[in-house]
């Protein structure tokens, strides 16, 4: 029996060290340009901090302007982008991110995680 247990306590916490590498992994990265619009941090249990840009955009059945919006994440860690964007709400700048499979609750609300950011001349 206690053979039992002992596997069964291996492969359950493989399982779970398994399971939060494998969502933490880096599904793509990227960039994107718009308005800073929202920058605020949120959370009951886990406060996280959350960002909200105005891509913009082009709606070609009429040609109009749409506003696409895009929900973001930045980890805690990241002391400085945090600085950062609290001084950049309503201007335009370039987020470099990265989108990973899953987030975790302590993480941020997205798949989304903001590493870097600059400025850009409207």
């Amino acid at each position: 029996m206690k053979k039992f247990l002992l596997i069964t306590l291996l492969l359950v916490v493989v399982g779970v060290a398994a399971y939060l590498l494998i969502c933490n992994f880096t599904y793509s990265e990227g960039s994107r340009t718009g308005y800073l619009i929202k920058f605020s941090r949120s959370g009951f249990v886990f406060k996280t901090y959350e960002g909200e840009m105005n891509l913009g955009g082009m709606n070609t059945a009429s040609n109009s302007v749409a506003n696409y919006l895009w929900d973001f994440s930045v980890l805690s860690s990241e002391k400085d982008v945090v600085g950062q964007l609290s001084n950049y709400e309503g201007k335009v700048i370039t987020v470099y991110y990265k989108e990973k499979l899953k987030n975790m609750p302590w993480q941020g609300n997205t798949k989304y995680f903001v590493y870097r950011i600059e400025a850009t001349k409207e």
